[in-house]
């Protein structure tokens, strides 16, 4: 801004423009993002000197089946540093790297298999090499660990992996007894995205959602309204979320229907021609185009979702480790109803 101030009153520009050939070499690169020294805390349900609340994320007009009011009120959102000790001490971090930031870009869709379209990207930074990259889970920091960019903090080091939390309080008429708390301790989300695009034989909005979410821990518990008592601690530690929503093959697509209600679905996917398969199910003996559609479909592991937990307790029992891997929604339909009516 100071070498904005510094220029001349009388500096001038003028726009040239470009020949299509001149054009055809400019490559846009879409919108990088980088944010350091951040830390976001929203809101406390405690009243402020003025005896007020204003600070809070409050959702109302929502009944319970007898009637009652429910109120859904988000007492304390934060993103920090680790170390935050659940939210109590809050220091920055930061989010993203510039030579791996958030993006956001409008891609080709030939380039990632949605042919003959503009696709408008959100993207976490990316996965990397593991010969770069840092343990997704470990604390380790050093380069060579692991496939994520985001690197742990150190002591000399605050890195680009944030403590994230959330308190919220569920109200069933007078019933406002307990406080909701979760918690995720240096949490990474590398190599997640969204992407949409339009889809003109539907008419709708289309596209894919890809969530990777790591965290070492991930605790979650109840407390009475002032914190004091609280129950039995859900602990997760090494947890990995690799969640796959819609892609190529079968987009999520998003639509409105007429009363209003808002409708999220995958569709059941569409079957290439006519081809026919093997009875033995080989390559050999079956139409080419029709085995390797569904052997795409089928075998790539970027379709499929999983959950893993290294280890899970509550309180003092302790479960062990937990794993469901290769998850495939082959159809899915969410759509919300007005009970009113």
């Amino acid at each position: 801004m100071l070498g904005l101030s510094m220029l001349p009153a009388t500096a001038t520009a003028e726009l040239e423009k470009l020949n299509d050939g001149e054009l055809s070499e400019i490559d846009g690169a879409g919108i990088g993002l980088v944010l350091e020294d951040f830390i976001f805390s929203h809101g406390t349900d405690a009243p402020d000197v003025n005896g007020e609340q204003a600070r809070i994320f409050r959702i109302a007009g929502i009944q319970s089946t007898d009637g009652r009011e429910v109120d859904i009120t988000v007492n304390h959102l934060y993103i920090a540093g680790s170390g935050s000790d659940y939210g109590t001490n809050l220091t920055p971090v930061n989010l993203g790297r510039l030579l791996n930031p958030w993006r956001i870009d409008v891609v080709d869709g030939n380039d990632i298999g949605i042919t003959n379209k503009a696709v408008l990207e959100f993207a976490a930074p990316a996965m990397v090499d593991a010969a770069q990259g840092y343990d997704c889970l470990g604390g380790s920091a050093a380069a060579g660990s692991g496939t994520c960019s985001s690197r742990p903090a150190t002591q000399d080091w605050q890195g680009e992996r944030a403590d994230i939390g959330m308190q919220m309080n569920v109200a069933v008429g007078d019933d406002r007894s307990a406080n909701l708390n979760l918690h995720a301790r240096s949490a990474v989300i590398d190599g997640s995205y969204l992407r949409l695009w339009g889809d003109d034989e539907r008419r709708q909005m289309a596209g894919e959602f890809r969530l990777n979410f790591y965290s070492p821990e991930l605790t979650i518990n109840a407390c009475s309204q002032d914190g004091t008592n609280c129950g039995s601690n859900i602990v997760m530690s090494d947890f990995v979320l690799q969640l796959a929503l819609g892609n190529r093959l079968q987009p999520i697509y998003f639509d409105v229907d007429g009363s209003g209600n808002f409708l999220l679905e995958i569709d059941t996917i569409d079957a290439p021609g006519t081809g026919q398969i093997a009875a033995n199910g080989q390559r050999a003996g079956s139409d080419a185009a029709t085995w390797d559609f569904y052997n795409d479909y089928y075998s790539n592991p970027e379709f499929r979702s999983n959950v893993h937990i290294g280890d899970f307790s509550v309180g003092e029992k302790n479960f062990g480790s937990a794993r469901v891997e290769g998850m495939l929604i082959q159809h899915l339909q969410i759509q919300t109803k007005d009970l009113a009516q």
